[in-house]
């Protein structure tokens, strides 16, 4: 790694320090979900969580005007809502993909700045992802039911 691209890896770690570490509160928060909405299945509610989630691209896109990015970030909206409503009645690894697919997702708008003013967004929704995809993992070995 160049001496210019750790400069700009500090810089930029110390730019999202603070959405980053809200990013782990609000995961820790988000993978509570299934304690608040007792009623549903665990993977039901983490399923509407990774759709919310994905959903929130197609607002910024929106946001930004192009119909280039509107119609990308529909697409990929629409691939992770097939992705949580496979995992309702699949398997809790579905869930665990397609959060950690979506951190991926953030990491790379963040490097690309594919959709307009998102700023502190990407890190933030890439924490909280991979928190929750962390916690689900730990569920699952613990022996956690899902369905």
């Amino acid at each position: 790694m160049s001496h210019d691209a750790v400069g700009a890896a500090v810089a930029s770690w110390r730019e999202n320090r603070a959405a980053m570490l809200w990013g782990i509160a609000v995961g820790v928060l988000q993978a509570a979900t299934p304690l608040v909405i007792w009623w549903l299945d665990r993977a039901t509610v983490y399923a509407l969580g990774l759709v919310v989630i994905a959903g929130i691209y197609v607002g910024f896109a929106v946001a930004d005007g192009r119909a280039k990015v509107i119609a990308v970030e529909s697409s990929v909206a629409f691939a992770f809502v097939v992705v949580a409503a496979a995992a309702v009645t699949g398997s809790a690894w579905l869930l665990v993909a397609g959060l950690a697919g979506h951190g991926l997702k953030d990491l790379w708008q963040h490097r690309t700045h594919f959709v307009a003013t998102t700023r502190w967004w990407p890190p933030f929704c890439m924490v909280v992802d991979w928190v929750v995809a962390a916690i689900i993992v730990v569920e699952i070995a613990a022996g956690v039911h899902f369905g």
